[in-house]
């Protein structure tokens, strides 16, 4: 493989107030890396853009360290191994790693996952089949603990975690119910990840439809979202709920705090919220990838990729994804194939 002369890198050039804009962003030339002992040169095909990035742009610390101004973009990509000098690794081989938003990557062996493309293209593994797809499975598995027959409500249940979430509910026998924004959504939330309902959060009768959808109550809240979602939820839960909280998009471009005003549900039905990170949890891992591998395999799990093509439009993507136009994981194709 002839490889070019220089390599494109996106760099954290401002950290933003409120919705990122393009002058966050700045697309570099710089040498392609070098390959030490010990390492190998990975060609990044796609790479996913995803909303934690977001929080890792702040100047404090959440739970991973803000980035530093100048710095590549973190992210993961899937490609190909074009130069190794590591035992078990041979040029040609398709690996998953947290490379960054760059075209070619230097990087050890404990960086790199070898994926097989006989199993699933190579885009799944960074979706559902890879830290997309386990996030789901830990935060409900483990911290949702669903029992047949139970109602699992998912918030963002088009994206690329929620709706993950509502298919392994309902192999789990639960009554799988999504919220996503518009009907275009719902819709593909019922008819292509097979969920029992979907509601409207953008609809002026959210909490009514709501209401209707989980007569029932709430036994297990998977939450992307926070803010008025979460607030609008809370009410509906029954006792001793379950809410993994996996993620707060709808407040990570916000410049005030939103206050939760149904805070004391939580308290009366006994309810258990806890937030959760994948990093914390590498020994569910395995047990993880195997259930969706086998879920995959058996034509239980599907999913939906948003591909945005272009290194170079790698920040509008990221912009676009926070406000929600993504369906699926969010992907950007590199180059042109």
């Amino acid at each position: 493989m002839t490889l070019p002369d220089t390599n494109r890198q996106i760099i954290f050039a401002r950290r933003p107030n409120g919705v990122p804009t393009p002058d966050c962003f700045a697309l570099v030339t710089t040498p392609i890396p070098s390959v030490g002992p010990a390492q190998a040169l990975i060609r990044n095909d796609f790479l996913s853009v995803d909303p934690y990035i977001r929080m890792r742009m702040e100047e404090k610390d959440s739970y991973a360290p803000v980035m530093a101004i100048g710095e590549t973009l973190v992210g993961r990509t899937v490609g190909q191994v074009v130069d190794s000098r590591i035992d078990g690794f041979a040029a040609g081989d398709w690996v998953v790693g947290r490379l960054g938003w760059q075209d070619y990557s230097a990087a050890k062996a404990a960086d790199l996952q070898k994926i097989d493309l006989a199993a699933a293209p190579a885009t799944a593994y960074l979706g559902a089949l890879g830290s997309t797809g386990i996030t789901a499975w830990v935060g409900l598995m483990t911290f949702g603990r669903p029992q047949a027959g139970e109602t699992v409500l998912v918030s963002a249940a088009s994206g690329a975690v929620g709706s993950v979430v509502g298919q392994l509910a309902r192999l789990q026998g639960c009554r799988a119910v999504g919220i996503a924004g518009g009907a275009s959504k719902c819709a593909l939330v019922k008819d292509e990840f097979g969920f029992d309902d979907c509601i409207d959060y953008k609809s002026p009768t959210f909490v009514e439809d709501l209401a209707r959808a989980v007569p029932e109550g709430v036994d297990v809240y998977f939450d992307n979202v926070g803010g008025p979602i979460l607030d609008a939820v809370l009410p509906r839960l029954n006792n001793f709920a379950r809410i993994p909280l996996c993620g707060l998009v709808s407040q990570y471009n916000a410049t005030e705090p939103y206050g939760v005003k149904h805070l004391r549900e939580v308290f009366n039905r006994r309810v258990t919220l806890r937030g959760f990170v994948l990093s914390d949890h590498k020994d569910l891992w395995p047990a993880a990838t195997a259930a969706l591998a086998n879920a995959y395999g058996a034509g239980r799990l599907k999913y939906r990729e948003t591909i945005t093509d272009g290194l170079e439009n790698a920040p509008q993507a990221f912009i676009d994804m926070l406000g929600g136009s993504n369906i699926g994981k969010q992907l950007v194709r590199l180059r042109a194939a």
